[in-house]
């Protein structure tokens, strides 16, 4: 291989269009923008969603829900996937992140822990919030809950 063989990659580069070289070209006259209007003009178009004046789809479409932008959103686990881990572990955020506990680890304000399945061995379980059913479950175990910012 020599340098002065080397080329782009076959598709990687375009020639640009040749506009207004003559009738041969096949864009002369006119330069492919047929005969007059807002289309020939120079800055001619309408902005994108413009659908000519009729009430355009974006606002002809009602609008639901609410996404409240403050609210504090929490890692969700539950007892189910605590089920497997074993006795005397402590299981706070950096471990459920690690082990890939949740099935959906945000970085946010910590861990939430819910009382879905059941748990049989006894944990130390640091989350920001826990439900009533998923702390009763753990101490029920001998587990602990730790209520961590």
């Amino acid at each position: 291989m020599r340098i002065d063989t080397l080329s782009p990659a076959e598709g990687a580069r375009k020639e640009s269009k040749r506009l207004g070289r003559g009738i041969g070209s096949g864009l002369g006259k006119t330069s492919g923008k047929g005969h007059k209007g807002q289309w020939a003009r120079s800055g001619g178009g309408v902005r994108p969603g413009f659908e000519g004046g009729q009430m355009p789809i974006a606002r002809r479409i009602p609008k639901r829900g609410f996404h409240n932008k403050w609210a504090t959103e929490y890692t969700i686990i539950n007892l189910s996937q605590l089920a497997n881990v074993p006795a005397g572990t402590v299981v706070d955020f950096g471990y459920v992140r690690l082990n890939g506990l949740a099935k959906e680890v945000k970085n946010s304000a910590g861990l939430k822990v819910l009382g879905t399945g059941e748990i049989k061995v006894a944990l130390t379980v640091k989350a920001a919030k826990f439900s009533a059913s998923a702390k009763e479950a753990i101490e029920k175990a001998g587990g602990t809950c730790e209520v961590v910012e």
